[in-house]
């Protein structure tokens, strides 16, 4: 339990408070942990956060931003009135709770087939795709000069990255041969721009409620980078959960999405966007690929890595889709 851990520091990072309670560690994130509990305190009882890395994990992964380098974005994003949660405390070594940090709970939905199903949603589902435009160029339009240190990608770096990790598998695929001969050919060059890049921006690490987006999570894979990267990620089949006539997450347009982009004062540019679908399409599977062979050497056996791993096949038709797709 964490409770005796944050009872003993809570009033060191929030004045005031009496103690922590109810709290309960949620399912979901395949590398970080993420409890839930409410800070009891005179004025009212304040819904929190944690988000750290599991006792015994070391440094971050070399795609991961670190949790450090998380919690200064999410704050940038919410001073710059982005959908994002206050960070309220970033976890230091005395504490003894490992690394990570507390945000504000906000309050809403995350999993994708409640949200492109369920009535409470209905309103939401027709404005969405606008509304991630808007929020995807305010991620993207955040001051460079304010960013932490962050790794620097461009499409043929990513093109060899995941060549490499994809070969390390010995696994043949020649779906993923195919996608990896068409990236190379399509390569667009160094985009004309450089921003933050998200990374990971989909159902999942978004929060939504009756309304719409109420919060973007989990910028782990934030670096800088071509921001068509975000636009084409959302637009990955994988992420349309079945509505896969609806290519921005299950629920409207690319039309909406970069009418939403450009609203907010961006471009958008179609065939990068294109590609990048490609290449995230791409990612995903070898991603899977990654989740497949971690549950085959251990030491996680989890039934979630399996159930992410076998979906390496979805990608597969869904790369044939877009390389070849029927009359």
């Amino acid at each position: 339990m964490i409770e005796p851990q944050l009872n003993k520091w809570v009033a060191s990072w929030y004045p005031g408070a009496i103690c922590v309670a109810n709290s309960v560690r949620l399912s979901g994130g395949a590398s970080q942990e993420t409890w839930s509990f409410d800070i009891l305190h005179p004025g009212g009882t304040i819904g929190a956060i944690l988000r750290r890395a599991p006792p015994g994990y070391g440094a971050a992964p070399g795609r991961a931003a670190g949790l450090d380098a998380e919690a200064m974005l999410m704050q940038l994003a919410h001073d710059a009135g982005l959908p994002s949660p206050r960070v309220m405390h970033v976890l230091t070594s005395q504490e003894e709770l490992g690394t990570g940090f507390i945000m504000e709970r906000v309050e809403g939905e995350t999993i994708a087939r409640k949200i492109l199903r369920d009535a409470k949603f209905a309103g939401a589902r027709p404005i969405l795709a606008r509304q991630l435009g808007r929020v995807i160029a305010g991620i993207h339009g955040l001051p460079q000069a304010k960013l932490p240190k962050l790794r620097s990608l461009t499409a043929t770096r990513e093109i060899e990255d995941l060549s490499r990790e994809y070969h390390s598998f010995n696994w043949p695929r020649p779906v993923f041969e195919l996608a990896l001969r068409w990236l190379c050919d399509h390569d667009p060059g160094p985009s004309s721009e450089t921003t933050l890049v998200h990374g990971d921006f989909r159902h999942g690490n978004l929060i939504i409620g009756p309304d719409g987006v109420r919060a973007v999570l989990d910028w782990e894979l934030a670096h800088t980078g071509d921001p068509m990267e975000d636009l084409g990620w959302i637009c990955v089949n994988s992420w349309r959960f079945g509505e896969i006539d609806k290519p921005v997450g299950g629920f409207g347009t690319r039309e909406d999405l970069f009418a939403g982009y450009e609203e907010a004062g961006r471009n958008a540019d179609p065939e990068r966007v294109m590609f990048w679908e490609v290449m995230g399409t791409l990612r995903w599977g070898v991603m899977c690929c990654g989740m497949m062979q971690r549950f085959r050497s251990g030491p996680d056996h989890s039934m979630e890595r399996a159930m992410i791993g076998r979906r390496a096949s979805e990608t597969e038709i869904d790369l044939l889709r877009l390389l070849a797709p029927r009359a």
